[in-house]
């Protein structure tokens, strides 16, 4: 079978980088699927691509061939898919959630092109913009690398806490989240990065790491987690409806800056409809899009 154009983007992330794990970082996914995507390359083309111990990564003879076909087989298929793109009139939307398939109609009205949704995991904080399965998405900041996107934002929320309703401060109306600094709380996955670290509140701690009861790669996962005591977890406002489940209850916290909704697209994209779309976001074009999981 011939090599796939993900795994020509993985060699060369890996070769540009010669670290598997900052590779990995790069191309949002985790460092040992990463590691099992190029032995299996290598095993698809029969060579040795890299010599590795365990101080350093080095590019074989085989290595340094494949890794200049592959920028120009890469190359060449951006160029491609952009024109294939703009011909088309269809850009790509990244989402977090099924949940926002409602979007879709109300988008392609404002924008004025055909759009194709991208599901996106909670383990890529990118939305698919990292991996170029999405020329624009909806997501919440922080983005990670920011110096490779650009973004605009649609509107700002209160976080909220989602709580069992026996816990003490379940009758609160409001509640400080300095009094929940000793709370354990339900983290995204690692792979989320910055955005893991925001919806922990670690932007309002000093410096106080966050105590981790549980991970949650959907919003399933976390209903599940804080039904069972694991811990509590912050939410946007616009969220919390999502979020209602027997048992439990959301309250707003102070003592913590807004979210923000973003639409978002890679910096290097300069084509007209991506420049377009952003603006007629943030003139209104689609105001007040439905709920999307934090």
């Amino acid at each position: 079978m011939d090599p796939h154009l993900r795994d020509l983007r993985y060699f060369v992330a890996v070769a540009e980088e010669l670290h598997f794990t900052n590779a990995a970082q790069r191309l949002h996914i985790a460092q040992p699927t990463l590691s099992r995507q190029i032995r299996q390359l290598e095993r698809q083309l029969d060579v040795v691509l890299f010599d590795r111990n365990q101080r350093s990564v080095a590019l074989t003879v085989a290595g340094k061939e494949l890794l200049s076909g592959a920028r120009k087989i890469l190359e060449l298929w951006e160029t491609t898919n952009s024109s294939l793109q703009e011909a088309g009139e269809v850009l790509r939307v990244g989402l977090q959630s099924t949940l926002g398939r409602g979007l879709l109609h109300d988008l392609e009205s404002a924008s004025g092109h055909r759009l194709a949704l991208h599901p996106a995991a909670w383990t890529d904080p990118s939305s698919g913009l990292g991996g170029r399965q999405a020329d624009l998405a909806l997501v919440w900041l922080p983005l990670p690398d920011p110096n490779r996107y650009r973004w605009q934002v649609l509107r700002t929320e209160r976080r909220w806490v989602l709580l069992p309703e026996n816990h003490p401060r379940a009758g609160q109306e409001m509640i400080d989240f300095a009094d929940l600094l000793d709370e354990r709380f339900i983290a995204l996955p690692a792979e989320a990065g910055a955005v893991r670290d925001f919806w922990l509140g670690n932007d309002a701690r000093n410096g106080r790491p966050a105590t981790i009861g549980a991970e949650a790669a959907t919003p399933e996962d976390r209903l599940e987690a804080v039904g069972l005591g694991l811990g509590l977890c912050l939410l946007a406002e616009n969220n919390v409806p999502m979020y209602r489940w027997p048992g439990l209850t959301a309250r707003p916290v102070t003592g913590l800056p807004p979210c923000e909704l973003a639409v978002a697209w890679r910096a290097d994209d300069t084509r007209p409809t991506i420049l377009e779309f952003a603006q007629r976001a943030v003139s209104g074009g689609f105001a007040a899009p439905p709920a999307i999981p934090a």
